[in-house]
């Protein structure tokens, strides 16, 4: 039985299905995302949505979904599912019997003496989609009727009717070829047997995308159809359905498809499906990199991929030199921001943590250094010297502020302004600091040629260690502040202190850490990560829901965060060493119970600081995914000590 598996209860009960989501990517950045039943929900849900070069890779949606028609005896069976407002039509989804997904999404569709499998897979390294049908069974002639849907617009948009559309398609080997729009590539739907395609062009008007609508956001467009391609199949059969941004051979679609299955391999377990969802979210474009999330976060985000690069990469397959390309992609397409002006204000610090994940990860701190420690030192450099974002005082701590702009991860903006500015000295940014401060120091004076510099650093981390508890430590909350401002300490109990106390060096004492971490754990830890503000504050709020402005004020006023639990684990074994491997396991076990939830075999970016913790926002988030990663490396590591 496959690990990822759904029964028709649960299949024919939209309320339970339309909130699963299937997501199935490549290393090109295209990816195919709808529910499990194939309904599009979401403005972002498609069969095929491709990155465009000419557009800064923007990603564009082209065939947005493809309606299939089973008929025996002149009698039309239609598989297809659509929302418009509360009804949907057809109702294909009540034919479905069984989903699962070990190792692509697999669809069972049973009408009388029918029964038809869909299976979805994402070409590697190409732009295409392949949908495979078999027709397990039937006992009378049959034929197989498909139906595209055509959107041709940016994952972020609508698209309504209009006359511009170039509805006019062309021939191709086994298919047809359209391209609505000439700033957007050509999409080529072949097949793998000869078929006939009957012109039909017509515009599905108002299809609805409900998750759009309760989200409070723009939830209708049309979407054009061309017509149908229509061929007989018979019991045993398979044809295979391409969709690409270049013409295809159709002899090689049997064979490409059963290699890439083949190269997937089985998925039995969560820790199998999570590493595959990593692998997904890494791929080529100008540079190496990482998408924050699928299927709308960005993609080669500086800090996103700073705090998740060593759980996707490392301690996922090991691979030192697939690692140092996304580092060297990230300086050189960052180079500004790391150098000169940057609105995440730590973003170029846990760059220079990345510098030293790649050192501990492999034991090798001279060839790191020679590498990256020009990088880091003129990193360092411009803090010291002074950014518009940044000041650093006599007292060796950063001061961050720039008016109406939230610098540090807590950025949710709501009506123009930020939920949680926090401008001044912001406790993980001056932890963050102190951190690579001291790592440069130690590793220009061993490795390096400067020695006054490696002496300017020590005297700053000097000058931060004297400072830090008297300035952020408050013995009657028995935490830190979260940042300090003109107006004195801000004591929200956020999970923003753990970084003074994870790192490898910390200004801190061991036993001030440990209240540090006993607080955390007391007031943010949950089943699902940690919450980004404890409940007994009054701007908490538990769950994230509802529109704009109210997901926005729960963003980091409660919500959990699964990414978070890297650095509660790492500050988990730092002190209490094999101890914590215990409460470590028990931090991420959870995860495994909502893989069938939200994302199919993926871990959402957040979830509900109340319980049950519902997950919420980007289906399967790089984060997220990271984290856990590295709480397993974390725990196997000390498993393998003791």
């Amino acid at each position: 039985m496959a690990y990822l598996k759904f029964n028709k209860a649960e299949l024919v009960n939209l309320e339970y299905s339309l909130k699963r989501e299937l997501i199935t990517t490549n290393r090109t950045g295209a990816y195919a995302n709808t529910t499990i039943v194939c309904c599009n929900t979401r403005k972002y849900h498609c069969l095929l949505a491709v990155p465009i070069e000419e557009m800064n890779w923007r990603r564009h949606i082209l065939l947005s979904s493809l309606d299939e028609t089973l008929i025996q005896h002149g009698k039309e069976f239609n598989l297809g599912i659509h929302c418009y407002g509360k009804i949907f039509e057809p109702r294909g989804h009540k034919y479905i019997v069984d989903y699962e997904n070990d190792p692509i999404p697999t669809i069972t569709y049973h009408i009388g003496g029918i029964k038809l499998q869909k299976q979805l897979l994402m070409v590697e390294n190409e732009d295409r989609v392949l949908i495979k049908y078999t027709l397990l069974d039937a006992h009378s002639q049959t034929t197989l009727r498909l139906r595209p849907l055509l959107s041709f617009r940016s994952i972020h948009a609508l698209t309504n009717r209009n006359s511009i559309a170039d509805t006019r398609g062309v021939d191709v080997e086994n298919g047809k070829a359209y391209k609505l729009y000439q700033v957007l590539p050509k999409l080529y739907m072949q097949l793998s047997k000869q078929t006939s395609f009957n012109d039909d062009p017509s515009w599905y008007m108002g299809v609805t995308y409900p998750e759009e609508y309760r989200r409070g956001f723009d939830c209708t467009e049309d979407l054009f159809t061309p017509g149908y391609f229509e061929m007989p199949i018979k019991k045993g059969e398979s044809i295979i359905f391409s969709a690409s941004t270049a013409p295809c051979d159709p002899a090689q679609f049997k064979r490409q498809f059963a290699r890439e299955v083949s190269a997937i391999g089985t998925l039995p377990d969560f820790d199998s499906t999570l590493r595959h969802a990593a692998s997904r979210l890494l791929f080529h474009r100008q540079w190496l990199e990482i998408s924050s999330g699928f299927s709308w976060l960005g993609v080669g985000d500086l800090r996103a991929t700073a705090f998740c690069a060593s759980g996707i990469i490392l301690h996922n397959t090991g691979d030192v030199k697939q690692y140092m390309t996304v580092l060297d992609g990230l300086i050189e397409k960052w180079n500004t921001a790391l150098l000169s002006s940057c609105n995440d204000v730590d973003a170029p610090l846990d760059l220079i943590m990345m510098v030293q994940e790649l050192t501990g990860f492999t034991g090798r701190p001279k060839a790191a250094w020679e590498k990256y420690g020009a990088t880091v030192n003129a990193i360092l450099g411009s803090y010291i010297a002074g950014r518009p974002e940044v000041r650093l005082h006599d007292s060796g701590l950063l001061w961050a502020s720039l008016p109406g702009t939230a610098l540090t991860w807590m950025n949710a903006y709501t009506e123009g302004r930020p939920v949680t500015e926090r401008a001044g000295y912001q406790v993980e940014t001056n932890a963050i600091w102190y951190n690579t401060l001291r790592y440069a120091a130690a590793m220009e004076r061993k490795y390096g040629e400067n020695r006054d510099m490696a002496d300017l650093y020590t005297a700053i981390a000097d000058k931060i260690e004297h400072n830090f508890y008297g300035m952020f430590w408050c013995e009657e909350r028995g935490h830190l502040a979260d940042y300090i401002d003109e107006g004195g300490q801000n004591m929200s109990t956020r999970p923003n202190q753990l970084f003074a106390c994870c790192l490898p060096y910390s200004p801190i004492s061991e036993e001030v850490q440990d209240l540090v971490f006993r607080s955390v754990r007391q007031d943010l830890l949950t089943s699902r990560g940690i919450r980004t503000l404890t409940p007994k504050n009054p701007l908490f709020k538990g769950i994230y829901d509802g529109n704009q402005h109210e997901r926005d004020l729960a963003y980091h006023n409660g919500s959990t965060r699964p990414w978070l639990l890297k650095y509660y684990a790492m500050a988990g074994f730092k002190l209490y060493g094999k101890a914590f491997v215990r409460e470590a396991r028990e931090s991420i076990k959870g995860f495994a119970e909502d893989m069938t939830i939200h994302g199919i075999g993926a871990v959402a970016e957040l979830y509900d600081g109340n319980p049950p913790h519902n997950p919420h926002g980007a289906i399967n988030s790089a984060t997220a995914t990271g984290a856990i990663l590295t709480v397993e490396y974390l725990i196997n590591k000390y498993k393998e000590e003791v």
